[in-house]
């Protein structure tokens, strides 16, 4: 059956340890994408190097620190890059294109319907996206940059409604503990729920355990299982382990999701939109929200923080501090604050607003 499969590559992976592009390991991933192009599946490469690539040609003796130094960077390299691919891809009949990306087109939802639209003409014409970081305009004064690109390869998975998402790295899974450290650390071989636990053989807080770069695979793995898309972190080095990833006989640690794909809308308002404040409810209404598929009214609320207007995002927490969702908010900050913990009618005697409910359930994602 003909499956969307979205595959992210490190730099690491492309490139020599000196800067430059790695020919041998280009045109095997290559190899590796057009076995599952061949088989009938639709393609997503979501790939970092640009940097790596370019800092070389560039004249920099190493890999630059500099902000504009390491844009510039991305400028040659990215050309580079896709010059490689687009090589690699042809070997196949395989036409690939670019399709560059930053948080900001994530949160403006405009925008990342425009790139859905393109992704899905692409996928339809049977042509390989090539995604990346547009690291020569990307900052993270104003909005966080994807960094190494999981977590992006991971919004793109649920953007595009992915049957899978495979992130490459150089350990073949989750273990107990460090293998490179201890020799009786045991693989995880699925998880089906992303605990702290996890997170903390990850590397998360707390640990000394951490496994070179695999918390932040960890995370995006989360983010796709949230979005409705398993995910496979793992080893892929020899031929034909692509395919074994995406058919469920992969190298590495499987994270099974029995969510069901996410709307648009409610993508953007969960990975995507920029909360302007922050509301705490009383425990009634967190059981209202959680449980029991009911909007958000003022009679739960106890404190807010920000100053949002009617249309913002606000997250809203619980009396012990803890993000339970965010939503579309209906009433102007000034609103709650003069309704907050009051009956639905004393709310209609205080303030005219356009609907009662301060989030309504279909603007509301439990996160």
């Amino acid at each position: 059956m003909s499956e969307r499969i979205v595959v992210k590559i490190g730099s690491s992976s492309l490139t020599s340890e000196e800067g430059g592009l790695n020919s041998e390991r280009i045109h095997y991933f290559a190899s590796e994408l057009a076995a599952l192009y061949a088989s009938g599946h639709s393609v997503m490469l979501v790939t970092s190097g640009a940097v790596a690539a370019g800092f070389r040609q560039i004249g920099y003796a190493s890999r630059p620190k500099a902000v504009h130094e390491k844009q510039a960077a991305a400028a040659v390299g990215q050309a580079l890059l896709m010059q490689a691919y687009q090589e690699a891809f042809s070997k196949y009949g395989i036409v690939a294109a670019q399709i560059l990306l930053t948080r900001a087109d994530f949160s403006n939802r405009r925008r990342i319907q425009n790139a859905l639209m393109t992704l899905e003409e692409l996928l339809h014409k049977r042509i390989v996206p090539i995604i990346n970081e547009n690291d020569t305009v990307a900052t993270d004064e104003l909005v966080p940059k994807f960094g190494d690109n999981d977590n992006l390869s991971a919004l793109v998975a649920a953007m595009a409604k992915a049957s899978k998402l495979v992130i490459i790295t150089d350990m073949d899974g989750l273990y107990t503990e460090d293998p490179r450290k201890n020799p009786q650390a045991v693989k995880i071989e699925r998880v089906e729920q992303i605990s702290e636990d996890i997170l903390k053989l990850a590397g998360g807080a707390g640990s000394s355990v951490g496994t070179g770069g695999m918390r932040s695979k960890i995370e995006a793995a989360r983010i796709a299982m949230r979005g409705g898309v398993p995910a496979f972190i793992g080893k892929v080095q020899q031929e034909g382990d692509l395919p074994l990833a995406v058919a469920g006989n992969g190298r590495g640690t499987y994270f099974d999701t029995k969510l069901h794909s996410l709307p648009m809308k409610k993508q953007w308002l969960g990975f995507h939109s920029m909360p302007q404040g922050r509301i705490t409810v009383d425990d009634g209404a967190v059981e209202a929200l959680l449980k029991g598929g009911k909007s958000l009214l003022p009679a739960g609320i106890t404190a807010i923080e920000g100053d949002f207007h009617s249309g913002d995002v606000v997250e809203v927490a619980t009396p012990q501090g803890e993000t339970i969702g965010r939503g579309v908010i209906n009433y102007e900050a000034w609103q709650i604050q003069a309704v907050a913990g009051l009956t639905t009618e004393e709310v209609k005697r205080r303030v005219d607003v356009g609907r009662i409910e301060v989030i309504h359930r279909d603007e509301w994602i439990t996160l």
